[in-house]
């Protein structure tokens, strides 16, 4: 992870929906409610964050001080070429160039096919298949 993968980010500025690099993984924030400050205290924010890549949920109580990193996800298309058990062979429409994923956990995900295509986040240096396309000719950026 390099720097111009992430920025930083305080906690009393994160809404739900926006991601979050916590434990080396990115997370979805959920669930943020916070707390006023008490007489010789800080205020607090409370958390739900679930990992993009595992589904895997966890809760935060923080300062709204602390500093968190925020990374910058680039969202690209990409054609299905071949599924195994273990993992998804994908080409990027842009430069053609083939690589592999993780099947993903989410649902409507499941049962992925040749020649599909998908929009695939590329963040902190991994590539995770976020939805199905209905077709190739439209730019990621238009989710």
């Amino acid at each position: 992870m390099s720097e111009s993968d992430v920025k930083p980010v305080k906690a009393g500025q994160l809404k739900v929906g926006n991601y979050i690099v916590y434990d080396g993984e990115v997370y979805t924030v959920k669930t943020l409610t916070s707390s006023k400050a008490g007489k010789h205290g800080h205020a607090k924010v409370r958390m739900t964050i679930e990992n993009v890549f595992t589904g895997g949920k966890k809760s935060i109580v923080t300062p709204t001080d602390d500093k968190y990193m925020q990374p910058i996800v680039e969202k690209k298309a990409a054609q299905v070429l071949s599924v195994t058990p273990d993992s998804i062979q994908l080409m990027d429409q842009e430069s053609y160039e083939t690589f592999e994923t993780p099947i993903p956990h989410d649902e409507g995900l499941e049962n992925l096919e040749s020649g599909e295509f998908v929009t695939v986040w590329y963040v902190i240096g991994k590539r995770v298949i976020r939805e199905r396309r209905a077709d190739a000719g439209s730019s990621a950026q238009d989710y």
